[in-house]
């Protein structure tokens, strides 16, 4: 009799601790979170880990300067907890998404806290201030900045702690694996930069001079001592003028420019018949805006240095 209620006993507490926490059990959500194109994705999914439902609007291979959002897109805003976005006008599209969705969510700006080169348009490459020099109570518009910060592993690290202090204060209860994952990732984007200063610095100065299909290397080639030319501005909509085409063919019949490269998510017949009509050589492909499809040589943001790296080494010695 003793056994029987002592079973009895036994099996109401464990009803009482299974009530107490909500039977059925139900598992956590996971945050949902919205980057605006791939290579923000990859870092925010690093960063997020299985904390986050994560979507990204403009996919590998992409153009985001040119993404028209999709109702797909105004769903997936309009859903999140967190959106993250480049910032300085790399996204034109932002505001009219942003608006459409009436998203309240989390805001993150990951080039937050980054004084921006400048972008002039004037010739011989585009004049650029160094990093560092103040735009201090004056507001950057689109074509005046360049937001490709995001080429610079050393600018990455803001990037980083951007996103995962945005995640953290969108999910408090994840934020220990959030900032564990962020010091990894700092760590080895630290490593990446002492590496790419190492091979890089050891090219000729007067060979690492270049030709590329849009103007988004300006802080890779601060960063590494290379000078990059872009056919077009600082976005991929910008067309450029009969008296900038003119310019670039003299640098290249002079020799001032080694080679010309192709971006990943680019037409790239252009420069193929600006190449051929010069005679100067076509490098490799080089990943700017968009990372490559997972069986691609660019499937996240360190491989895409370590891709351009090799190219540009194999172009220019």
């Amino acid at each position: 009799m003793q056994s029987k209620w002592s079973f009895a006993l036994l099996f109401l507490v464990g009803l009482a601790l299974v009530s107490a926490s909500g039977f059925p059990a139900k598992a956590e959500e996971k945050l949902p979170v919205v980057a605006t194109f791939s290579i923000l994705g990859d870092l925010t999914q690093k960063i997020g880990g299985n904390a986050i439902s994560l979507t990204t609007l403009v996919g590998p291979n992409e153009d985001a300067h040119a993404f028209d959002p999709t109702a797909d897109a105004q769903r997936a805003v309009a859903g999140a907890k967190v959106l993250v976005v480049n910032g300085l006008g790399f996204e034109p599209w932002l505001d009219r998404l942003v608006d459409a969705a009436a998203f309240r969510g989390k805001l993150v700006e990951a080039t937050s806290g980054i004084t921006p080169l400048a972008w002039t348009g004037e010739e011989e490459g585009h004049d650029h201030e160094a990093e560092g020099e103040a735009h201090e109570g004056e507001e950057h518009v689109h074509d005046a900045v360049d937001p490709h910060a995001f080429q610079d592993p050393k600018l990455v690290l803001t990037y980083i702690e951007n996103i995962a202090a945005g995640l953290e204060e969108a999910a408090p209860s994840h934020a220990a694996e959030f900032r564990k994952n962020a010091d990894t990732l700092k760590q080895e984007f630290r490593a990446l930069d002492a590496e790419l200063t190492a091979t890089l610095g050891k090219l000729p100065a007067a060979q690492k001079r270049i030709l590329t299909s849009h103007d988004a290397f300006q802080y890779f080639g601060h960063a590494y001592g290379i000078e990059f030319i872009g056919v077009q501005g600082v976005s991929t909509e910008a067309e450029p003028s009969a008296q900038d085409l003119k310019h670039i063919v003299e640098q290249i019949q002079s020799g001032k420019i080694k080679a010309v490269f192709i971006e990943n998510m680019n037409d790239p017949r252009f420069i193929e018949t600006l190449a051929a009509d010069t005679g100067i050589k076509v490098g490799g492909d080089l990943y700017s805006d968009a990372l490559s499809a997972e069986d691609g040589p660019a499937s996240d943001l360190l491989s895409l240095f370590r891709h351009n790296q090799k190219e540009l080494i194999k172009a220019l010695q």
